[in-house]
């Protein structure tokens, strides 16, 4: 299978990965050929980037982050309990919270099963999931990609379980803040961006009221936005005055927020997201974390079509554990011709060869 650009697909392709809706339904399921309606309607919802059947790919595998079944019971846990705090409120909802928050840290131990049985680097670009609130799936995704860097970082399991319920809760101040400026698809105002801000700290303190909610949970909520040279909000911390989870949790939030599929923008492909940060690294983020996560996750997934220094053409076929900038590429073009017979060469043993550029353009000529 291939990814490609959902704004270049041709009608009559074939989808390789099912789409999900966040009420555990199919939207589209895989194997069925994309109409000209069924492509429009994936733009509409924001889908940036799909997998199709390709002739010259078919085998490649792409294995998602977590299983299908715990990504579409994770997002409803999110979605159910995010909601019936938000109409409880304050009081109501953080007792409510008693009896949710055990269900949320059971999904972060589910979640941590499934990461640590796969022991692979991440690759969430795959599973798309069409929820009616970007919260949800995002507070998933950034649960996921914090587990995951903390686990590179050495974690205990006690402390896997801390960060990845503060990392769930992270952004559950935005179920306070009105609808009409958290769901704007235009340019926020100034008022409007402070009133976003706000969202920290009603996290913090919804959170510190919860019942059996250890206290910092309720800072992974309020410090996420910090950054190390005060830039950030709401305190302007420094450095060590930010905690240990918030800085990660903040990398992790800031990954998922550029390679998330949105409705007005598209999303960034997982290199593109990692030069963010690196581009943050000294001032923004701590460096030693954003290495971590370059090793934690696909920088160039299964199936992504890449250019090479050398003008060789291939496609991702597998990835190196800890060197995941440096994956297994088939080679299908050479000189701008098409190979008849496709070879393979790992790039952490031709080290002379980088990957230069990307493709996701549907393969037109090349499809049949």
């Amino acid at each position: 299978m291939r990814l490609v650009a959902t704004r270049t697909i041709e009608p009559g392709t074939m989808l390789a990965k099912p789409i999900y809706t966040d009420k555990r339904k199919v939207l589209i399921q895989k194997d069925v050929k994309l109409t000209n309606n069924m492509l429009k309607r994936l733009l509409q919802l924001g889908i940036t980037y799909v997998y199709i059947h390709d002739p010259f790919t078919e085998d490649i595998m792409v294995s998602s982050a977590i299983s299908d079944e715990l990504r579409l019971d994770a997002v409803h846990t999110i979605k159910k309990s995010f909601t019936q705090f938000q109409k409880e409120g304050f009081v109501d909802g953080s007792y409510l919270f008693e009896e949710t928050g055990k269900q949320m840290a059971g999904m972060v131990q589910d979640l941590l099963k499934e990461i640590e049985a796969k022991d692979e680097v991440l690759s969430i670009l795959s599973d798309i999931l069409i929820t009616d609130d970007y919260v949800f799936s995002h507070s998933l995704n950034v649960t996921i990609y914090t587990l995951a860097l903390a686990k590179e970082l050495g974690f205990s399991q006690k402390k896997l379980e801390e960060i990845g319920l503060g990392a769930m809760l992270h952004d559950v101040g935005k179920m306070f803040i009105p609808e009409e400026i958290l769901q704007k698809e235009e340019k926020l105002t100034d008022y409007e961006f402070e009133v976003i801000k706000y969202h920290t700290e009603e996290g913090f303190n919804f959170l510190r009221k919860a019942k059996n909610i250890p206290l910092i949970t309720a800072h992974c909520a309020y410090q996420h936005h910090e950054r190390l040279n005060g830039s950030g909000y709401p305190r302007g911390l420094v450095n060590n005055e930010i905690h240990e989870y918030a800085k990660i949790i903040g990398v992790a939030d800031v990954f998922d927020a550029v390679t998330s599929n949105r409705v007005y923008r598209d999303a960034m492909l997982p290199h593109q997201g990692l030069e963010i940060l690196y581009a943050g690294v000294g001032e923004l983020f701590d460096k030693h974390m954003v290495e971590a996560f370059r090793k934690s996750i696909a920088v160039y997934p299964n199936g992504l079509t890449v250019q090479l220094n050398d003008g060789r053409v291939g496609v991702v076929v597998n990835q190196n554990p800890n060197v995941p900038d440096r994956p297994a590429i088939r080679i299908i073009e050479e000189r701008e011709e098409r190979l008849s017979k496709p070879y393979e060469i790992d790039l952490l043993k031709e080290l002379n060869i980088v990957i230069t550029s990307c493709d996701t353009t549907f393969p037109k000529s090349k499809q049949n």
